[in-house]
Formats: C-alpha cells, sequence, structure tokens
C-alpha cells in the first residue's frame, strides 16, 4: 500500500500530476485541493490511495489522510467507484460531503455528475452515520480554499478541463467558467473555482 507520495512535481493537468520519486514519474489522480498544493518543478506531497483492478493500477491523490480516508469508505456504498468518489471530492469538500449525508440533503449530492436523485437516496441510506462526525452543525454548505493555486489565467484552462474531465461538454464547461470569471479577481484558486463552477451548472 503506498500510504503517500513526496517528489518533485513533474507535471500537472486538469485532474492528475506527475510526481518523480527518485527518478521515477508517477501518475496520480487527484482532487482539486491536492492540484492546488501542486507546483511543478517544486517538492509536493500527497496523501494517496491505490485502486488494484485487473487491468490497470491506478494511484489516487489528496490533499490529507481526511480526503483519502473519506474517498475510501464513499467506496463502500452500493455503485460508487474509485471515479465517482473522486468526482464527489471534486464538487464537495470533505465537511460539506460529510453533512449532506448526516442531513440527507440529496440536492447537494446530486450537484455531482453521475449522481441521480435515487442515487443519492441510496449513498445517503448506506454510509449514514458511517463518514464520522461532520464538523458544521449549523446547516450551512462551507468552502474550504487552498492557497496556491497558480498565477492569474491559468485558472479557466484548469477549471474548464476539470468540468470536462467530470463529464460536462466542453461548450459548457466554458460557460460555467465565464460565469466565475467575476469570483476569479479575489481569488485563483483552481478548487474554488472548480466547485463553484460545478455550483453553476447544478442550478441550469
Amino acid at each position: 500500500m503506498i500510504a503517500f507520495l513526496t517528489g518533485r512535481v513533474a507535471a500537472r493537468g486538469a485532474g492528475s500530476a506527475v510526481i518523480d520519486v527518485g527518478g521515477v514519474g508517477i501518475s496520480v489522480q487527484c482532487t482539486p485541493s491536492a492540484l492546488a498544493r501542486l507546483h511543478v518543478g517544486e517538492t509536493g506531497t500527497v496523501a494517496t490511495s491505490l485502486v488494484v483492478r485487473e487491468d490497470s493500477l491506478t494511484l489516487f491523490g489528496f490533499a490529507d489522510d481526511d480526503e483519502k480516508h473519506l474517498f475510501e469508505r464513499l467506496q463502500t456504498a452500493s455503485g460508487v467507484g474509485p471515479r465517482l468518489a473522486l468526482a464527489m471530492l471534486s464538487v464537495l469538500d470533505p465537511d460539506t460531503l460529510r453533512h449532506a449525508v448526516a442531513t440527507e440533503d440529496t440536492a447537494a449530492l446530486t450537484r455531482v455528475p453521475g449522481i441521480g436523485k435515487k442515487g443519492a437516496q441510496r449513498i445517503v441510506l448506506e454510509l449514514r452515520g458511517k463518514l464520522d462526525t461532520p464538523v458544521l452543525t449549523d446547516g450551512t454548505l462551507p468552502s474550504a480554499p487552498v492557497s496556491g493555486a497558480g498565477p492569474n489565467g491559468a485558472w479557466r484552462t484548469q477549471v474548464v478541463s476539470g468540468l470536462v474531465n467530470l463529464g460536462w461538454s466542453g461548450k459548457d464547461a466554458e460557460a460555467a467558467a465565464a460565469a466565475v470569471a467575476p469570483q476569479a479577481e479575489e481569488t485563483t484558486d483552481v478548487a474554488v473555482l472548480l466547485r463553484s463552477a460545478l455550483r453553476t451548472l447544478s442550478r441550469a
């Protein structure tokens, strides 16, 4: 089991990064918050979870152990595989996700591409009480910005690519990025902007 990786960031895309560990470039599929902490040419660390399939070995990366453990717990629900679990953590931060399950907020869960109303109800039924105690108790849905998203302007390409990777069309992704452009004047945090774009699409 590979618990974490530390090494020089050789490349970073919309949903993945390549980390050079001892001269070996290891590709990691990452959450937005994990990617926001990684900068090409600098040393970075991600908590990791290895998913083994008959025809593939895929390493998933997270900002911290909390994201990692939640990713693994989400997959205990019927119909939730690693890709959907990653999408859930891309749209909702860990505390918001716990809060949604604990309060049976299926509307929040259906913001995730690939989760319909019935799927959200099943997830709530199977995971309620199994995701630890949610930090939030006042009914609000928080955001957890992570600093270090990169230079101004780079956010748009990453947000559009991230939305396309999550299943949205290029046209919809561009429209959502345009909708959150005013917010980018205050922050270029890709994780924050991606979640805002996803909320825009969920209301469309």
